[in-house]
């Protein structure tokens, strides 16, 4: 077991191979799991060259402006892009961070930010996002607002996403990549990536190095 290492590079490049259609039987999740060819690795992937937190701006559940690096400045932060109307892979997420966040002391949870960036804003209003996050964790921040800000501040971070769209069934769906970032209390960097496949142990038993800036 070990931890594993990439650089951003290699991430900003595997970026447009990284995106999942959320409950589209057509295109199966497609989320390339970079684990530096080891089976037993863990879910975790330190960053040999962590990610400067994006300056953005959009707009939280209670329709006031939220500024990502103020309002987590020095504390422990995990971010994850997609949308409330799919009906699996995001949900899931989410539901995982949550039940990871109970076993954390009262203080660890408070100060713990979990921040889920909308990447279809058309239908994610702050009230319709608000009421998702809600049945999740009160304490979730829910973020919406222009789809092409959020699209290059998931890009600043490896990660791909696509303007939501109509399959061929009809159905919107929206592509984006599954990873979650984790940055840091110590230096507000994203050193640490989660993917798809990250379970609620994993979260349960990297959280508190997490909330610490420790390496997982």
């Amino acid at each position: 077991m070990r931890t594993t290492r990439v650089t951003v590079a290699a991430l900003l490049a595997a970026a447009a191979l990284t995106l999942t259609a959320c409950g589209d039987p057509a295109k199966p999740g497609t989320v390339t799991q970079i684990s530096g060819g080891q089976s037993n690795a863990k879910a975790a992937t330190v960053l040999d060259r962590p990610f400067t937190k994006p300056e953005l701006v959009l707009t939280d559940t209670t329709g006031k402006p939220w500024n990502l690096r103020e309002q987590t400045k020095g504390k422990p932060t995990l971010i994850y892009f997609g949308y409330t109307n799919c009906p699996d892979v995001c949900p899931l997420t989410m539901s995982n961070i949550a039940v990871a966040k109970k076993a954390l002391p009262k203080a660890d949870q408070a100060d713990l930010q979990v921040v889920f960036v909308t990447t279809d804003p058309e239908r994610d209003t702050p009230e319709s996002l608000g009421s998702w996050l809600k049945a999740q964790d009160p304490a979730f921040v829910g973020l919406t607002g222009d789809f092409t800000t959020i699209q290059a501040a998931a890009r600043s971070l490896g990660i791909g996403i696509e303007a939501a769209k109509k399959d061929t069934n009809g159905k919107v769906v929206s592509m984006h990549g599954a990873q979650v970032i984790a940055f840091s209390p110590k230096t507000d960097e994203g050193y640490v990536l989660y993917g798809e496949g990250t379970t609620v142990d994993d979260y349960t038993k990297d959280l508190p190095k997490i909330i610490k800036g420790e390496n997982p």
